[in-house]
């Protein structure tokens, strides 16, 4: 049990059980700030960790890197260091127009147009974020007085088929399930929710995310003045008043 896992080089007594999950390894020292006495614990590949305290009980924060891989390396290996409950903190941006830059979007599912949460679970089943962290999110948001929305992202592996799918040869696909995405009211694209939520289902764990609004394409077409916003402090805000209440339910 002593021995640190390979990819994100942490052993056990390293890692609370409850995980804060940024993607950026740049921004887990930001996240690491609102823990008591956080120290900086490994640094390897995508994976930064930084382990304090909320309330008295260790609670950490590990970088993901960018897609469902490399997500679904970080949960494995934290789940097995001890870790059981998941929050990923995140940027995404808007597909449904009442969404604008700089809100918040909770996660209650996740579109899998991904490949890492299919060799888990057949593509019949959901990508569905853990009802009891979803709802200490939204408790969290309001009680912070946030902009949020919560409904289903969509998930997605590549970057630039969602930003320039004409030039794909796949386009028509890429571009006719966008529209079936913006019909169904999907809130807003990123690329690790629906990995991490089937691969939380498949060990046992909870997991949900927070996201922010980083930018919204679907406005700017549609002629809104649609500034983008780079500061995530209020979804790590709300990520960390969430770990707060589940602490005191559990």
């Amino acid at each position: 049990m002593s021995e640190k896992q390979f990819h994100i080089a942490l052993s056990p007594s390293e890692v609370g059980r409850y995980c804060i999950l940024p993607g950026d390894p740049g921004r887990c020292e930001k996240i690491a700030a609102y823990l008591d006495e956080p120290r900086l614990i490994a640094r390897n590949r995508e994976f930064t960790t930084y382990t304090g305290a909320l309330d008295g009980v260790p609670v950490t924060v590990t970088s993901t890197g960018i897609g469902g891989p490399s997500a679904a390396i970080a949960m494995e290996e934290l789940f097995a260091c001890g870790a059981d409950t998941f929050i990923r903190v995140g940027t995404c941006g808007g597909i449904n127009p009442k969404v604008i830059s700089g809100d918040c979007v909770i996660a209650t599912a996740a579109v899998r147009q991904e490949g890492t949460s299919h060799e888990y679970a057949p593509p019949e089943y959901p990508a569905a974020a853990d009802y009891t962290v979803t709802a200490a999110l939204v408790e969290s948001a309001q009680s912070l007085r946030l902009r949020y929305h919560a409904g289903v992202v969509q998930s997605k592996d590549s970057f630039y088929g969602q930003h320039s799918p004409s030039r794909m040869p796949v386009a028509r696909e890429l571009e006719g399930k966008w529209q079936a995405w913006k019909s169904l009211g999907v809130l807003a694209s990123e690329m690790e929710s629906a990995a991490l939520f089937v691969v939380a289902a498949a060990l046992g764990a909870r997991c949900s995310a927070v996201l922010h609004v980083i930018w919204h394409q679907e406005r700017k077409l549609l002629g809104y003045d649609e500034r983008d916003a780079l500061d995530t402090d209020n979804a790590v805000r709300a990520a960390v008043g969430a770990v707060r209440q589940l602490i005191l339910k559990n």
